[in-house]
């Protein structure tokens, strides 16, 4: 760029030639005065090196020459000013260009280097040359640095030292150099140029928001050096970093036309951070919806609060995105666990609150609290210091009075805890390298819609993620792998948990999890499962098998449909009730289990697929449909594929109601399922009382309750051989164990029949 050849700006003085008027001895400024009639000066026309000149006198210890025209200074623009001198006699003076700075008002801006560097003459009849730079950005040989403020300047020279001296002076030079400072074509606009200072410490909030105006539609350099802005700034113009930010958390650099994180990185130097400031322009920028990262991995070396990345929002509720990288876990300190244990005491009247907690400060928001009678995955949701108080985020089912607890904070790679309220976010296609440090993600207390697809999660040490209150609301887990830090071990030696969850309405859909401890602990209600493939399995003989997926709501209204469940079982509990004795409610119900893959491979004989351990006295189910499923054994035979755990109570087998189970597929288990179930009964010599074991094939060990049916498959006849035609009466709920059910006919009778049996009401 050169103004005087792009525009037409006229930058260079009247020569001395067509006047002295316009030649001030002051700053330049209207009224100064000049050197027209001075008795100091005099236009000399003939020199034998320099043709026309002006000669001066020296009579004061700052002898001044301005041209009163004022010269154009515009932003990105750099003026040298040249002038050619020699003493002729008397004292030898110093030479220096200088100028007056004049703003839009034409008053002076103070405060500015205003002259150049000073040549001492120390010869008589020698030219000299002196100049000096003068520009708006901070460069590296611009020596009067003016900024943007200035629009015009009065420009010349000072002669210094001692008075008395007579010199001349060749006409001035100001010339535009800017293709000195600026490479290419000019497509774009460098910071400097607008004032920035770029040494790490002067405020170029100011600066960079005067290039982004100006850039208008060219791209925006930050060149070398470190800046520090100490507001919020906004670039609406492509941007390339060569040198670095700094800023206050507070402070927000939105970057609307190259908002990715390799530029955040580019501007921020350190990933961390770079990935913290774009979070927070995430939040704060209407202009974009998604933050891509690029496809770069993040070197993480301790957990991300996500909130205190943005500290002027505790609740956000639009839509948001983050997409395509790595987070990779450092080996260092601040990964490690930190377990605390403190006395506290709970009543079921405030089931969701500790009251009385011993040291609660130290308490972290986010730990994990085990202890007698606590139900898994129970997080400290919130707490209050002054009234010693802990918010949970889901009841105790046995822990009335006053007990010791354990709490165990885990450190997550992205801890959304400090939101008050999160919604509508989703991340995909990043992979979580916990490299069996740290964990992956832990959610905000309340919320809506958290998704996750198409992500990575491994070795996560604790969890993969973990909810702490309620959201996980409508939470969306697709097409995600959980890859255990844990699967050289046994099973029962295994901690790790891919996910949990607290709220209704969770999608798990098409995940691939291996051989955690868990998959998932489901608290709430509405969820659908379908399209999975859990395995826990390890290299044990006759090993022990945990639960994949834990349900602890039991009205439950799930769907776990075409998943592959595989060395591990679905377990069906309430031990997230604060009162888990039956009373009045609904108790194990509504839920489906359909069109699965369960398989097991080594497994103990008494391992059960389907597990329901109910934590209070007086309940039932009463409504379950286990259909279409395909049951196998490899490497040793099952004895069966369900169970009530009686840990801590039975179930109430004669409230039993509304249980289908039936078009499932049995391979290698020694006693298949099914309700109801057709049995068929041979009685080979005449008795007037038939005995049906119906035991075996009813689940869940449950009574036989109801006959639907009953036909003849032979001649039943009587001891004469005579075949006899009226029908028994039955009798349901017969023998110790309730199982069986006894056919009364008229006289003593034999015969084969086939009988279907229910084990509930309906």
């Amino acid at each position: 760029m050169n103004k005087a050849i792009t525009d037409g700006v006229v930058f260079m003085p009247t020569a001395f030639e067509f006047g002295l008027d316009v030649w001030s001895s002051g700053d330049g400024t209207p009224g100064s005065d000049t050197y027209d009639g001075a008795v100091n000066a005099a236009y000399v026309p003939s020199d034998a090196d320099f043709a026309g000149c002006l000669e001066v006198q020296k009579t004061v210890s700052v002898q001044k020459l301005r041209y009163m025209g004022q010269t154009p200074l515009y932003p990105g623009c750099y003026l040298r000013i040249r002038a050619k001198v020699k003493a002729i006699s008397g004292s030898l003076p110093s030479v220096r260009i200088a100028g007056w700075a004049g703003d839009g008002s034409e008053t002076h801006v103070a405060g500015l280097t205003e002259v150049g560097p000073s040549v001492t003459l120390t010869d008589y009849g020698q030219v000299v040359e002196v100049s000096a730079i003068v520009g708006s950005g901070n460069r590296g040989g611009v020596d009067m640095v003016w900024g943007n403020v200035p629009i015009f300047g009065h420009f010349g020279l000072d002669l210094t030292g001692a008075n008395g001296g007579v010199v001349r002076i060749d006409d001035i030079e100001i010339e535009d150099i800017t293709d000195v400072f600026h490479r290419d074509l000019m497509n774009w606009v460098d910071v400097r140029d607008y004032g920035a200072v770029g040494d790490g410490a002067t405020d170029d909030s100011a600066a960079f928001e005067a290039a982004n105006e100006a850039a208008n539609g060219r791209r925006i350099l930050v060149s070398s050096g470190t800046y520090y802005l100490g507001s919020s700034v906004t670039l609406s113009a492509p941007v390339q970093f060569e040198g670095r930010l700094l800023m206050p958390d507070t402070a927000i650099l939105s970057l609307t036309k190259a908002f990715d994180l390799p530029t955040y990185v580019d501007a921020f130097g350190d990933e961390m951070q770079a990935f913290r400031k774009a979070f927070q322009s995430l939040l704060n920028n209407s202009d974009h919806e998604s933050l891509d990262m690029g496809g770069l991995r993040i070197s993480v070396t301790g957990p991300i609060d996500m909130q205190a990345a943005v500290p002027n929002r505790t609740e956000f509720a639009q839509r948001r995105h983050i997409r395509n990288g790595q987070f990779y876990c450092e080996d260092a300190s601040d990964w490690d666990t930190e377990v605390f244990t403190s006395t506290a005491s709970y009543s079921t009247s405030d089931p969701l609150r500790l009251s009385n907690v011993a040291n609660v400060a130290n308490i972290p928001i986010g730990a994990l609290i085990t202890g007698n009678g606590v139900g898994r995955e129970v997080y400290v949701r919130d707490k209050n210091v002054a009234t010693q108080q802990i918010i949970l985020s889901m009841p105790i089912f046995d822990a009335v009075g006053t007990q010791t607890y354990t709490f165990t904070r885990y450190k997550y790679l992205l801890d959304f805890s400090g939101f008050q309220k999160l919604s509508k976010f989703s991340m995909s296609d990043i992979e979580f390298l916990c490299n069996g440090r740290a964990s992956g993600i832990l959610l905000a207390p309340v919320g809506l819609i958290f998704q996750v697809r198409d992500c990575f999660f491994t070795a996560p040490r604790n969890r993969g993620i973990s909810s702490i209150g309620e959201g996980c609301q409508g939470m969306l887990i697709d097409r995600c792998q959980f890859l255990s830090n844990e699967t050289g071990m046994r099973v029962q030696d295994r901690v790790s948990i891919a996910l949990n969850a607290n709220a209704n309405d969770v999608k798990l859909r098409n995940n691939r999890i291996t051989q955690f401890r868990h998959f998932a602990v489901l608290g709430g209600t509405s969820s659908i499962i379908t399209g999975n493939h859990w395995f826990q399995g390890d290299d044990e003989d006759e090993g022990v098998r945990t639960a994949g997926l834990v349900l602890t709501s039991p009205h439950n209204r799930a769907t776990i449909n075409g998943n592959y469940v595989d060395n591990c079982s679905i377990e069906w509990t309430n031990e997230h009730d604060h009162e888990p004795e039956f009373s009045n409610e609904f108790s194990f119900s509504a839920l489906n289990i359909t069109n699965n893959i369960f398989q097991s491979i080594g497994s103990a004989p008494w391992f059960r697929f389907i597990v329901v351990k109910p934590h209070g006295n007086g309940h039932f189910i009463s409504g379950l449909n286990i259909t279409g499923n395909i049951f196998r054994a490899i490497h040793g035979t099952l004895d069966r594929v369900e169970y009530v755990d009686t840990t801590y109570s039975d179930l109430d087998y004669s409230r039993m109601r509304n249980i289908t189970m039936q078009g499932n597929m049995f391979n290698a288990i020694s006693q298949g399922s099914s309700n109801p179930v057709v049995l068929q009964f041979e009685q080979n010599t005449g008795a007037s009382i038939w005995t049906v074991d119906c035991g075996g094939p009813l689940p869940f060990g449950g009574y036989a309750q109801n006959v639907e049916s009953l036909v003849a498959r032979s001649k039943i006849k009587n001891t004469a051989n005579v075949a006899i035609f009226d029908m028994p009466y039955i009798a349901v709920e017969q023998g110790a164990d309730r199982d069986q059910i006894q056919l009364f006919w008229s006289q003593p009778v034999q015969g084969s029949v086939a009988v279907t049996v229910r084990m509930d009401n309906d």
